[in-house]
């Protein structure tokens, strides 16, 4: 493990140049060089911000969703934008997965935790009456998916 001023590792140094020579290292098969723990620990993170960015992606939908089937009062003024949004999610949910196929298969774990994520954040962005949005999530994941559905 490479250090550098302060008895600091390079990793808490100089995280670029860290990345850098890790890779130079992989590359040329120095593994006895390797920040093992750091390595792990970045990899681990790795996962963990991808698993999160669909999470994020999928409240995001369903927010639009909701507000294009329920939010009849401002559907007018904002369906336009609101079903862009629902494109642009759609189309980045299935980047990830061309990306990341096994990430489909925590869809169904995460799916009910996001709807509910995403009806608790409209109610409070916009102030909504907690009555506008169902307690149950009124579309399948089939549909939340499906580029043809617009509600």
């Amino acid at each position: 493990m490479l250090t550098i001023d302060n008895n600091k590792t390079l990793y808490e140094q100089d995280f670029y140049l860290w990345i850098q020579t890790t890779l130079q290292q992989l590359k040329e098969r120095n593994l006895e060089q390797l920040d093992i723990e750091n390595l792990i620990e970045e990899i681990d993170s790795m996962g963990r911000r991808e698993k999160k960015e669909l999470k994020t992606r999928l409240v995001l939908l369903i927010e639009h969703l909701l507000k294009l089937k329920y939010w009849t009062e401002e559907k007018e003024y904002n369906a336009r934008g609101w079903r862009n949004t629902v494109v642009e999610q759609r189309r980045q949910i299935a980047y990830t997965f061309a990306d990341s196929p096994s990430l489909k298969a925590i869809l169904n774990d995460v799916f009910l935790d996001c709807y509910q994520d995403a009806r608790k954040d409209t109610i409070n962005k916009y102030q909504l009456s907690s009555n506008l949005f169902p307690e149950e999530c009124p579309f399948s994941l089939t549909e939340v998916l499906n580029a043809d559905f617009i509600p």
